[in-house]
């Protein structure tokens, strides 16, 4: 077969081409895609203009806070002797990448859960929207 050949098989003549449509109504079609607004996050203050501020304190404490926790309660078994004796022994920087790590894999734990539960929402909302079209039409 010669490529003049080739090429005229793959078109279609007299079939109508079919267009998707773009549905519009749906303004965070993808979870990836939302807006983020720092003034709506359930558990940090973010004081209006002072957000990087405020972001710098809480990516030192945090995991330094979470990192005394875990040392507390599972290294030392809630005992405050052995505790004493554990946390002098490590420095600012061990106790922090331990609670950086915990927090790591607890925030990317919670954004794929909130990802699944996003797509089966929307789903279940494309779902009814659908079933609504249906009802709406009228047959004669």
């Amino acid at each position: 077969m010669d490529p003049i050949e080739e090429i005229g098989s793959s078109i279609n003549y007299g079939k109508p081409i079919k267009k998707k449509r773009i549905n519009n109504n749906n303004r965070a079609a993808s979870y990836m895609r939302q807006e983020v607004d720092l003034q709506k996050t359930p558990f940090l203050f973010f004081p209006p203009g002072k957000e990087f501020l405020f972001l710098g304190i809480y990516f030192v404490t945090l995991p330094y806070i979470v990192g005394l926790v875990f040392l507390f309660f599972y290294v030392a078994d809630g005992e405050a002797s052995i505790f004493g004796a554990v946390s002098t022994d490590s420095n600012f920087f061990l106790i922090w990448i331990i609670g950086y790590e915990l927090l790591a894999a607890f925030i990317v734990a919670w954004i794929v859960k909130n990802a699944i539960m996003f797509s089966i929402r929307n789903s279940q909302r494309q779902k009814q929207q659908r079933s609504q079209k249906k009802r709406r039409r009228r047959y004669r």
